[in-house]
């Protein structure tokens, strides 16, 4: 018995401190024809067997919580009609807008729109700028085969000295806390580039959920299967072979 309580005691632990950073998705549904507000439409993305979901309230408004960052391609269906592929970019511990959805009953896939400003520094739900670079960035970046250098380049608050450490905005070098896909460590380690899915940097002002340093905090989420097959298919899709 005390083994079995151990276990669970283990497994709880593990799992409180591999949260991996999340995201959110909101948006407002409209009949495509009359522009009215869609009440109780099903607005849905399946990740593997996963399915994270909501429905429009009365406003036709919806939001879905806890989805781990990445692309992905979001659905809707009201009465009998669905409308699928409208992509949905999840960023980390961040909130995708996708603004009125005009609802109809084709299949089809929608450009997403590019908001312009600096590639680097985003805004996080209107609150706090964070550096913050995705896939995409790393692959043009010419530090991509170094993620310290990487994580330089990001913001100009971040030192590397002669050995290498990190030193956030005039903190002791070494004072910081890298999160490698939910899991904190010491040290970030050598992670290929292709290998990097998401990478954010904090480096000040942290969430209270990051508040056991006195430095920065570098969070970084790796490529898994179904990232590599959600671009894939989305690839796809638009090319109109699918």
């Amino acid at each position: 018995m005390k083994k079995i309580i151990l276990g669970c005691m283990l497994a709880m632990a593990s799992t409180s401190i591999g949260q991996t950073a999340l995201g959110e998705v909101t948006g407002t549904v409209k009949n495509g024809l009359t522009n009215e507000k869609l009440f109780g439409a099903h607005v849905f993305i399946k990740d593997g067997d996963l399915v994270y979901q909501a429905r429009t309230d009365v406003e036709g408004y919806f939001r879905i919580s806890a989805i781990p960052a990445g692309n992905y391609l979001l659905n809707i269906r009201y009465a009998t009609d669905t409308m699928s592929n409208i992509p949905a970019a999840i960023p980390m511990d961040g909130l995708c807008r996708l603004g009125d959805i005009q609802f109809n009953s084709k299949v089809q896939y929608i450009d997403p729109i590019t908001i312009g400003g600096n590639a680097k520094i985003k805004m996080i739900d209107g609150n706090l700028p964070v550096a913050k670079i995705t896939q995409e960035d790393i692959k043009r970046s010419p530090a991509k085969f170094n993620p310290k250098a990487l994580i330089v380049s990001m913001d100009g608050g971040i030192k590397m000295s002669d050995d290498g450490e990190l030193a956030f905005r005039g903190s002791r070098k070494g004072d910081m806390l890298f999160l490698l896909d939910g899991v904190k460590t010491s040290e970030i380690g050598s992670i290929p580039s292709c290998a990097i899915g998401h990478l954010m940097v904090y480096t000040g002002g942290l969430p209270a959920k990051y508040g056991d340093t006195m430095g920065g905090v570098v969070i970084m989420e790796t490529l898994s299967y179904f990232d590599l097959y959600r671009d894939w298919y989305g690839k796809q899709l638009k090319a109109g072979k699918l």
